[in-house]
């Protein structure tokens, strides 16, 4: 039998190693790893596969004005509610929010599937984004809970490169099955996919570790968070695409999420228990290990989406081939992964591997911004230097805040990195678009054509310069992040000291 704390046993002193508390076996650890692999699959999946559909699903509902919320829906709904699912699990276990999640999950997919109308559609994608937006925070959460810190970097590195790989391989999926199918099998395909996950969750997360207290759910602060980041996201959703930055639109939008974020921010400091707790937020390793991760995997993620009209426009290449060239960028952060995960588990200074990684990375991408116009050849060389030193960051960051915070408040932490990773994603990948439309003297209101206007003579070249050199720029942020946080000892097996306030 496991033994489980006492509900309201605050956290020992730390005073030297106690019992430890990862008491599962590898086996048991491997079985619960495959099934969060196959639920992060699924999110992740879901997260893009729809974007090469888009076309298809405009002309069978005759509707293409409202499309891109398609997307924007998925996107909302995921991000702000990931840091109420890792509090929720703090409070009411790692299994039964998982269960719901991919339950909420499956049945928005069945929603788009049998959607009617554009309508119908994308609120069943708000669903979708419902259920979705928990799982990767659940996940961690969970692998904390059931492997040491010390040996928790090499399963992180597994998590974040199927992430980022069912990411990027998304539109490829969605493109084949809306090509040779109809477009609603991108949504059935989740329905017995997701009853695997909920299946395997619901055996294998029976004997995972339970770290229950008694916990206040903050309900005004958490629909404060919400209030506060809808209309942030939408404003860097629709700035410079359907709205001017500077339109009235888009600037009631970040007022809006100002006046918010104040009230929400008075609420952190009034509630008994605010829903995202201060000393997590008050964290330095938090903080640090917030900031760099989300800077470096905003780059990957803006990087994924210029691309393709860089090797269109720059090297004339077809859609397709343009696809094909991001192949180095999406396999070359799995390595960068395991061996950090792996420096992890034998290095005492587990930071190096990353700190070399990033440096890497930024000298890499600087050869693009000193002459973006080099061969195919050297830019995939470029691209695979840039992943896999960004790969590198993902497992160091997550199992250094998990091995920072109190058992108790690791959902509420990896719920609050996950909404503060995406919100930085969307703002790389609106300046990105900003300064790539701005460059090829597109109009910023309405987006246009890119290909046709940087055939119009634009230095199409020069332009992209803007481009990869604020991505230097988001990578020298997280380089910074990651020398200024501390490198505490990861704590092993037999070692259960809980980290000082």
């Amino acid at each position: 039998m496991l033994q489980m704390p006492e509900p309201e046993k605050p956290d020992p002193p730390s005073s030297g190693p106690q019992p430890g508390r990862w008491v599962l076996s590898h086996s048991d650890i491997r079985t619960i790893v495959l099934g969060l692999l196959l639920a992060m699959f699924l999110a992740a999946l879901n997260q893009t596969i729809v974007a090469t559909a888009l076309p298809t699903i405009g002309r069978d509902f005759h509707d293409f004005e409202m499309l891109p919320w398609v997307v924007t829906a998925f996107l909302l709904t995921s991000t702000v509610v990931s840091p109420l699912y890792g509090k929720l699990s703090d409070v009411y276990g790692r299994r039964a929010m998982m269960l719901a999640s991919i339950g909420i999950f499956i049945a928005g997919s069945v929603a788009c599937a049998v959607a009617p109308d554009m309508i119908t559609l994308i609120l069943g994608r708000g669903l979708q984004g419902i259920g979705g937006g928990g799982i990767l925070p659940l996940a961690q959460s969970i692998l904390a809970d059931a492997v040491a810190p010390r040996e928790r970097g090499r399963y992180q590195a597994y998590m974040g490169s199927v992430w980022i790989t069912a990411g990027l391989g998304g539109p490829v999926l969605g493109g084949v099955l809306a090509e040779h199918f109809h477009w609603s099998v991108i949504f059935w395909v989740n329905v017995p996919v997701g009853l695997v996950a909920a299946y395997m969750a619901h055996t294998t997360l029976k004997r995972l570790p339970r770290h229950d207290r008694k916990h206040k759910l903050d309900l005004l602060g958490a629909g404060l968070m919400t209030a506060s980041a809808i209309p942030l996201l939408l404003a860097l959703t629709w700035g410079g695409t359907r709205y001017p930055w500077l339109s009235p639109m888009i600037v009631a939008l970040v007022v809006a999420s100002g006046v918010l974020s104040m009230l929400f921010a008075w609420r952190l400091t009034q509630a008994s228990e605010p829903f995202l707790p201060l000393p997590v937020l008050a964290n330095p390793v938090m903080r640090m290990g917030t900031v760099c991760t989300s800077f470096s995997q905003g780059v990957v993620i803006g990087l994924t989406i210029v691309l393709p009209l860089y090797f269109e426009v720059v090297h004339k290449f077809s859609a397709s081939d343009a696809g094909l060239a991001l192949i180095p960028i999406i396999v070359m952060s799995t390595p960068g992964s395991i061996v950090s995960g792996r420096a992890m588990m034998n290095l005492d200074h587990y930071k190096r591997v990353p700190l070399v990684g990033l440096t890497c990375a930024i000298a890499a991408l600087s050869v693009l911004v000193w002459d973006p116009a080099i061969s195919p050849i050297a830019v995939a060389a470029v691209l695979s230097v840039v992943a896999f030193g960004i790969g590198s960051t993902y497992p160091v960051g997550t199992v250094s805040i998990q091995n920072a915070v109190s058992r108790y408040q690791v959902g509420a932490a990896m719920g609050a990195m996950n909404f503060f990773r995406g919100l930085t994603a969307v703002f790389i990948v609106a300046a990105m678009g900003a300064i790539m439309l701005a460059g090829l003297g597109v109009p910023l209101e309405r987006g246009g054509n890119i290909v046709t206007a940087a055939a119009t003579g634009a230095d199409a070249a020069r332009v992209f310069r803007g481009v990869f050199a604020l991505g230097v720029l988001c990578l020298v942020v997280s380089l910074i992040a990651l020398i200024g946080m501390e490198e505490r000892p990861l704590r092993g097996r037999s070692e259960d000291v809980p980290p000082a306030a």
